[in-house]
């Protein structure tokens, strides 16, 4: 027995754990709340893709006459969907890696019409190993089996959503009253199967269902609906990313028929108090952003004068009660941000709350996650990661920030190091001035595999309008000191934007393929505009071009309909400008002219072909800035003194022999000069938690020398700055 049950109802990933009911289940702790949690999309998945599964999914009444060719082929090999169903899932676990080669003998898994992509396997996957091709194989066979679903079984069904576009801009509770009014469907048998075995055994008296996507809404409903109904005792609430954009002005009483409470915001306080009201009424009941029916009507109370908790008193994500042994890493296309996304097993943790620039005008910066910046030191944030390490087995760290701030990430770079850690991590950030080639490689050699950032609309004057305090030529830099620290990059990209011109469109596609045959930019995505209520543009349409499509709002309100002035359909660009960034990606065909992606016509680019190449110029590498940190990274440095054999030394000198992870560095220095720099080495060693700066190294030479800038800049120090040894942050 536990007090609450936390939920996640269908779907999100498969191959990780939402980390919204972990950071819960911690913060909990820390109150001595009891609390179990269920990733019930993972459930519902394992036991939709097991041999029991998938024969409820052929026992289903089909016209064979009357379905899809496609369908019909995957209803005549259903034995050996069965035979191998199984199989592949404890696969794509990593509990059987050794049918990999089975797998990629192309004679195992049944074939239906995601197979026909495979004639570009080879092209996409081709410096992939034998366990990523096998894992995309046993994609493309789940997918099928999801076709059928869909076509014949459950038009509702998504790997990673269910039911979604009831959720997407349903300014009206009718249609999902009405679903939720209506029979239950195939997908719901499994949930609320599952669902009452939960609820048997942990017996808890408030259940708790993070929705984060519109693609988990109906399935958290129909869970409420099922409790309501058959266990009327026990109080239901919602809250997660849903909520927290979309339902901040709910005013629909059927609402509340499913749910108790709606809370807002961060939800550690919130549901303190609520576990506090369910577990012991008192008439002076207290709230914090909570939603609820008082008097007959949709009543908003936050009548608590407590202060939200410090990120620093939150408590570790707690991963106790999931399945952390059954996610299933699927590789679903060639995107290789996509591939991180849903391969593997991520412990997730947040550097920062909310976001440190906050002034992009498509964000959603009115909102407190977002607009309430609020960092965790460094020594805290590893603590956590070490614990999270121990508690899970897992030393992969996606750090889900709005934008993790670059001076955190240094200290966390060198908190890692600092403590001998061996992990892996990935995060978004802004594509600021502040990475630093020697920054970025500190973050490689700290773990940091690949970063995503938002370079939306690639013209200078649309970056200005969207106040992203980016240019193009910084962000090319940027991406090139990540791209050269080995670290891959990400873009996220937008067209549409409020006032886009199809000629910014088609110079920012230029500035995009330039970015890739530089081989600066590793992965992309491009997404169309989308107003939303709580951004800048959604709060002041007018100053941005647009004229919002006016609705009443009852339920859902985050996206806008809008007329943009210049009455351009941007839509028509989607197809050509995501069919030109799949080839881009792969490296193939940057000398196609623009126009033969599209089937309109459009302007030709008015950007020069160089001018990405002449962004990345180099910049003055001599100036000496006294307030930049130095740090020193290797111990493994053999010291050998030496007579005056050379030409440019008139007295005896020492040869420095620094073995690094992968090579070997030898420079040479007059002897005094030298035993200096040994000296600052030892003394400023990657264990020293005081950083010395440039000005203090100065002060320190000069002491005995002369001239610290010759010193700084000659060839031997050049060495050992391009080879990692010293670093300039």
């Amino acid at each position: 027995m536990k007090d609450l049950l936390l939920i996640t109802p269908p779907f999100t990933q498969l191959n990780t754990p939402y980390p919204a009911t972990a950071y819960i289940k911690g913060f909990l702790n820390t109150k001595d709340i009891s609390s179990y949690q269920i990733d019930l999309g993972l459930d519902v998945i394992l036991e939709l893709f097991s041999r029991n599964g998938i024969e409820k999914i052929f026992n289903t009444e089909v016209n064979l006459q009357e379905i899809s060719e496609n369908s019909q082929r995957i209803y005549a090999l259903r034995e050996e969907y069965l035979k191998t169903i199984d199989q592949v899932i404890h696969f794509l676990q990593g509990k059987n890696p050794t049918l990999a080669r089975q797998i990629c003998s192309m004679n195992f898994l049944p074939e239906a019409s995601r197979f026909n992509q495979l004639d570009d396997m080879d092209f996409a996957f081709g410096n992939m190993g034998l366990q990523d091709k096998a894992k995309h194989l046993a994609t493309l066979y789940l997918e099928d089996i999801s076709d059928y679903i869909i076509e014949n079984v459950d038009g509702d069904f998504g790997f990673s959503r269910y039911a979604e576009r009831l959720g997407k801009s349903a300014n009206s509770f009718d249609e999902l009253y009405s679903k939720l009014s209506g029979d239950q469907t195939f997908i719901d048998y499994f949930t609320l199967k599952i669902l009452q075995e939960k609820l048997e055994w942990v017996q808890p008296k408030l259940v708790c269902f993070s929705i984060p996507f519109p693609g988990n809404l109906y399935a958290g409903f129909r869970c409420a609906q099922f409790i309501k109904k058959h266990y009327p005792h026990i109080k239901t609430a919602m809250g997660g990313g849903f909520p927290n954009t979309e339902l901040r002005e709910v005013k629909d009483q059927r609402v509340f028929e499913f749910f108790d409470f709606i809370t807002l915001d961060d939800g550690e306080l919130p549901l303190e108090l609520l576990c506090s009201n369910v577990l012991n009424p008192s008439e002076e009941a207290e709230y914090k952003r909570t939603f609820l029916i008082e008097n007959e009507k949709v009543t908003y109370k936050n009548n608590s004068k407590r202060h939200d908790y410090k990120q620093a008193d939150i408590g570790t994500p707690d991963y106790t009660d999931l399945k952390l042994d059954e996610y299933v890493s699927v590789i679903e296309i060639a995107n290789p941000m996509h591939s991180l996304w849903s391969d593997g097993r991520w412990n997730k943790l947040t550097m920062a709350h909310g976001c440190y620039w906050g002034k992009c005008t498509f964000c959603d910066i009115s909102l407190d996650y977002i607009k309430i910046y609020e960092p965790i030191s460094a020594k805290i944030l590893v603590d956590r990661m070490e614990e999270l390490i121990k508690t899970t087995g897992e030393t992969g760290f996606h750090f889900v920030d709005e934008a993790a701030p670059p001076a955190l990430m240094r200290e966390v770079a060198l908190e890692i190091l600092r403590r001998n850690l061996v992990v892996t991590w990935w995060t978004n950030i802004r594509f600021e001035k502040s990475f630093t080639r020697d920054l970025c490689y500190l973050l490689k050699i700290s773990g940091c595999v690949a970063v995503s950032g938002g370079l939306e609309v690639a013209s200078d004057r649309l970056l200005q309008l969207i106040d992203k305090g980016v240019s193009v030529e910084q962000v090319a830099r940027v991406t090139r000191n990540f791209t050269e620290a080995g670290i891959m990059v990400h873009a996220y990209l937008m067209y549409g934007y409020p006032t886009q011109t199809i000629q910014e469109t088609v110079d920012s596609l230029e500035m995009v393929r330039q970015m890739f045959e530089m081989g600066i930019l590793q992965s992309g995505f491009w997404h169309q505009f989308a107003m939303t209520a709580h951004s800048p543009v959604g709060i002041n349409p007018e100053e941005f071009g647009v004229t919002p499509v006016k609705e009443e709002i009852l339920f859902a309100n985050n996206d806008i309909d809008f007329k943009d002035k210049t009455g351009i359909d941007h839509s028509k660009f989607s197809f050509g400008l995501k069919k030109s960034l799949f080839n881009y990606m792969h490296g193939i065909n940057f000398e196609f002219p623009l126009q033969d992606w599209f089937d309109f016509k459009i302007p030709r680019t008015q950007v020069h072909p160089d001018h990405i190449h002449d962004c990345l110029l180099d910049e003055n590498q001599f100036g000496f800035k006294g307030n930049s940190k130095v740090v020193f990274l290797t111990k493994n440095v053999i010291a050998e003194n030496r007579i005056k054999n050379k030409k440019k030394y008139s007295g005896p000198y020492t040869l420095l022999t620094f073995h690094l992870k992968t090579n070997i560095v030898k420079i040479d220095l007059e002897q005094d000069k030298a035993e200096w720099l040994m000296k600052v080495l030892e003394e400023n060693s990657i264990e020293n938690p005081k950083k010395v700066t440039a000005q203090q190294l100065k002060n320190q030479f000069e002491e005995n020398f002369e001239d610290f800038e010759l010193f700084w800049f000659s060839k031997p120090m050049q060495q050992l700055k391009e080879n990692g040894v010293i670093l300039s942050l």
